[in-house]
């Protein structure tokens, strides 16, 4: 991935760079992002689990012009799901990026529905066709992510209150057990 600098000039990510990215949620409520770029380059491959470390959310991006960057997709996704999970065990949400949609496209991306199946059979929450330079649909993807994360984070509270309350329920049944027997007259 490239970080902006000015409209027409891009850098390369070397190793590893970041930057937040603010999101007004609703009235009420205003999302902070740390957006980690890890770079995609071969050599800083062996750093990633340092960088993945308690990330609730990623994104992969590929350059749409060059379709030797989507054949990596895969080894990132498996690298991302091996290294971080959720407290289930599941994967993180993880939405695919096809970046620089502002210009001719070459490989799967020309056809919107073999990405969506790409998409589901190697578990993305989703993909988006964005341009880091014209904006184009970075707010989208962004929010699609955040609402991913917000879903499991309700899900995963909402098993731990059950298993709380199976744990209480268990801790009483065996408290009423014990004075039920304490109170026998055998």
């Amino acid at each position: 991935m490239c970080i902006s600098s000015s409209v027409n000039n891009y850098r390369a990510t070397i190793g590893v760079d970041f930057a937040l990215k603010v999101l007004h949620w609703d009235p009420n409520a205003t999302v902070r992002l740390q957006l980690w770029d890890i770079a995609g380059q071969e050599r800083f491959g062996n750093m990633t689990r340092v960088y993945y470390k308690e990330a609730v959310g990623a994104f992969i991006v590929f350059d749409v012009t060059r379709s030797g960057t989507f054949d990596c997709v895969t080894k990132w996704k498996e690298d991302l799901d091996s290294k971080v999970q959720l407290p289930d065990g599941s994967p993180i949400p993880c939405i695919l990026l096809a970046n620089k949609c502002d210009q001719e496209k070459q490989g799967i991306v020309t056809s919107p529905e073999k990405m969506d199946e790409y998409v589901r059979e190697n578990g993305f929450a989703g993909w988006y066709e964005t341009s880091a330079k014209e904006n184009i649909n970075i707010d989208e993807a962004a929010r699609a992510l955040v609402n991913k994360i917000l879903l499991n984070d309700k899900l995963i509270s909402a098993a731990d209150l059950a298993d709380s309350e199976k744990f209480n329920l268990n801790s009483s049944m065996e408290q009423t057990t014990s004075e039920s027997k304490s109170k026998c007259s055998c």
